[in-house]
């Protein structure tokens, strides 16, 4: 029975006093990291393999990449594209760009030069930091089209002795004439600019994300919405003090950079990195750190449970689980507390509302809604207010569905000089998700379907024009859809429908390959259909709907 004093907001009632409590969080992650530099200096803020960067040590290695930036021309609100994986270097570079005056762009590092391009000149990038590898094989001409004119390279090998064949599989190139090296920039004792700290108004992330027309869009994460959340993290998982976690998802992504890397920082923690997901290493840095938290995808979970060597030990340092950026079925949920041990607690945010805007509770169980057997993603935060509506706008009734929409400190002020597409997405500075969900009466919310198009692929956003834009160049195409249909591993994946010109010739495993040279890997096509005539509307709009409704071999 819902308490009647939370009558606006019943999931009030699901929080406990802590969580309930109003916050104050600090200006910026830099505020936060020099906070936790006068505290506890000697902490081990990073754990890379066998290597270790205490707070002292990050504060100063990010200095001297900040002094370097601005020695360079770099200036206050410019632009930093990052391009790495889970590694110090990675941070570093986070907080030099950010202690420099500049604005982060995070990119996925499996972007192909095609993507990239398209960040670096959409976010009017002015400055690189990439692995030496990906400079050397294609990064070089991509920037070369574009407004980037500093250049740090970086090898992940760096901050650490251990070299696990498993993910680091590369060697060290030769240092680029044309590129500054990350490691040494950081180690030359620059000093950081002065006056040029972020206020929380202040844009501190561009991070794109695909939408539902055009090329991807740049979410305009603030300071203060990232302090917001990572405030809400630390005040809401019931964490020891100087808590462990390990960055299971990627740190490009909203997910990586604000509950792994945020969160850990705002409670002057240690963040464990291993360089990319590999369920056998992921496994020995559990056994080898002992983690509190980390959160990832649900096929994440899935491959570290069918692991030969898992054991229940691995996961028993942890406090809290979170699971988040696909759907999580329950029975994986029930299939890991039977293995493990953890009960892993669902999630839902997008990255236009800086991740979490809805979690399970520390002290409590997601229930199952009995009529779809969807698992509840959570209860929205005290600061948050989550409406579910119907096509006209009006709130719909408790459990009957609607697309959900979301206000609160967490929500981004819009896109990226995107005004149009700000208004539509964000009116009044309400987040339209473009999710389908409901609420129960104790202010559980559900999300049991998307409005939009765009296919879910472990995590990863996937728009399907974009796969389609790539099908139109191959000459055999005549006509093409794509949409996500159910895979038992990845949650969804991608699926494209093709007709092809007269008289062309050309099969789906050839189609899949050529969207694979120009694609990231999780974007590709797995699954290629090739058909007379693709189903079309009257005006010869091609119906997707019918697409995904047709049987699946």
């Amino acid at each position: 029975m819902t308490d009647s004093r939370y009558a606006a907001k019943p999931w009030l009632g699901l929080l406990n006093d802590a969580q309930r409590a109003p916050i104050d969080p600090a200006d910026s992650l830099v505020h936060a990291l020099r906070r936790a530099v006068a505290d506890t200096p000697d902490r081990a803020f990073l754990a890379y393999f066998d290597g270790r960067l205490t707070y002292r040590e990050v504060d100063e290695l990010s200095d001297s990449v900040a002094g370097h930036l601005a020695a360079r021309g770099l200036e206050r609100g410019d632009r930093v594209a990052i391009l790495l994986q889970n590694s110090p270097h990675f941070v570093l570079a986070l907080l030099g760009a950010w202690k420099a005056g500049a604005t982060v762009v995070p990119v996925n590092p499996m972007y192909k030069s095609g993507e990239v391009g398209h960040v670096l000149r959409d976010g009017e990038v002015a400055a690189l930091v990439c692995s030496d590898r990906a400079w050397e094989s294609y990064l070089r001409d991509t920037a070369a089209d574009s407004p980037v004119r500093i250049v740090l390279t970086g090898c992940e090998l760096d901050f650490q002795n251990r070299q696990d064949a498993r993910v680091l599989t590369f060697e060290r190139l030769p240092l680029a004439a044309d590129a500054d090296d990350l490691t040494a920039v950081a180690r030359a004792g620059h000093k950081a600019p002065e006056d040029r700290d972020a206020g929380p108004a202040d844009i501190a992330l561009i991070s794109y994300t695909s939408g539902t027309s055009g090329a991807p869009k740049g979410a305009t994460n603030t300071h203060g919405n990232i302090m917001h959340n990572a405030e809400r993290q630390r005040t809401g998982l019931a964490l020891p003090e100087a808590p462990v976690y390990f960055a299971m998802a990627p740190l490009f992504h909203i997910t990586g950079m604000v509950c792994q890397l945020g969160a850990c920082l705002n409670s002057a923690g240690t963040l464990v990195l291993a360089y990319r997901f590999e369920a056998g290493v992921v496994l020995d840095a559990f056994a080898e750190h002992r983690p509190h938290y980390t959160v990832g995808p649900s096929t994440a979970f899935m491959a570290l449970a069918a692991h030969p060597s898992v054991t229940p030990d691995h996961f028993s340092s942890f406090v809290n689980i979170s699971s988040g950026g696909a759907p999580l079925p329950p029975a994986l949920v029930e299939k890991f507390r039977a293995g493990f041990g953890p009960y892993i607690r669902n999630g839902y945010g997008l990255t236009e509302c800086t991740a979490p805007c809805a979690s399970v509770p520390p002290d409590l169980e997601a229930p199952v809604d009995p009529a779809s057997g969807t698992l509840a993603v959570g209860a929205p935060g005290p600061d948050t207010v989550v409406r579910i509506v119907d096509d006209r706008g009006a709130e719909v009734p408790f459990g009957e569905q609607g697309e959900i929409l979301v206000r609160g400190p967490q929500v981004v002020p819009g896109y990226w000089r995107r005004p149009e597409a700000t208004a539509e997405t964000f009116p009044d500075g309400e987040l339209r998700t473009g999710d389908i969900g409901f609420m129960d009466p104790q202010g559980w919310l559900y999300v049991v379907d998307r409005k939009k198009d765009m296919i879910n692929a472990s995590g990863f956003k996937v728009w399907p024009r974009e796969v389609e834009d790539v099908l139109y160049t191959h000459p055999a195409v005549r006509e093409a859809a794509v949409v996500g249909v159910p895979d038992g591993y990845r949650g969804e994946t991608v699926k494209a429908y093709i007709s092809l010109r007269p008289g062309s010739d050309t099969d789906p495993a050839a189609l899949a390959a050529y969207c694979k040279e120009r694609l990231a890997a999780y974007k590709y096509p797995r699954q290629v259909e090739i058909l007379p005539d693709l189903p079309k509307t009257a005006s010869g709009k091609i119906l997707r709907r019918e697409l995904r409704s047709r049987p699946q071999g």
